[in-house]
């Protein structure tokens, strides 16, 4: 989270976000990958509804932080609903977005100054019951109110069979899962649908006991 950000304003935020997940007691929905071994790892067999998800690139490049963007913008396209999207500056590629799954009318997008107008739009957002999801892109929040943390890294894409590209891959880390273990995955990135995949070696070969193996504590 930048310095200049009030801290009183995360409080609030924070509270906000308490409120949104005051569900103990009650069955909270989820939304499955599709794939098991992620899936398994998840509380409820997917990502909870209506909590804070946070999700980064695993480096610092603009490569690893598109790849963080898209894996949001599949999660959102599998959701009912508008979806707003904040952002400090025009840095979004619908195109790339809309290949996700997360086509332009549904995208409500605002542009802010600061990361602290971030916010604010994004508490906004959180308060109107009509969206189907709302993202906040800032350089750094450290919350601990979030439910689950990812990072995003990009591999080489998936080899084809003749010449040309194929499906693009990530290595998908579970940092952070509140009730849950923490794990690492390989694979392939969101289709139209939003959905990720395994890569057929990991999903049928020998491999595939790897997969959503537990992270090591650090």
């Amino acid at each position: 989270m930048s310095a200049s950000i009030p801290r009183p304003h995360v409080e609030e935020l924070r509270e906000r976000i308490r409120h949104l997940q005051g569900t103990a007691g009650r069955r909270r929905l989820v939304l499955p990958f599709g794939i098991q071994a992620i899936d398994r790892h998840l509380p409820g067999g997917g990502l909870a509804l209506g909590a804070l998800h946070e999700v980064a690139g695993g480096g610092h490049g603009a490569i690893d932080g598109a790849a963080a963007a898209l894996f949001v913008a599949g999660i959102a396209a599998r959701l009912h609903g508008q979806v707003l999207w904040c952002v400090t500056r025009q840095d979004l590629f619908a195109p790339a977005l809309a290949q996700a799954g997360l086509v332009p009318d549904r995208v409500i997008y605002v542009e802010a100054g600061d990361e602290k107008s971030v916010l604010v739009c994004f508490e906004e957002g959180l308060r109107h019951g009509g969206l189907g999801a709302v993202v906040a892109e800032v350089a750094r929040l450290s919350m601990t109110a979030s439910v689950t943390r990812w990072r995003v890294s990009v591999l080489p894409a998936t080899p084809l069979p003749v010449p040309g590209v194929g499906r693009p891959r990530w290595q998908l880390e579970l940092i952070r899962c509140r009730a849950g273990e923490s794990a690492d995955f390989e694979v392939e990135a969101c289709d139209g649908t939003g959905r990720l995949a395994l890569p057929s070696k990991l999903a049928h070969g020998p491999a595939a006991k790897e997969i959503g193996r537990r992270r090591a504590a650090g």
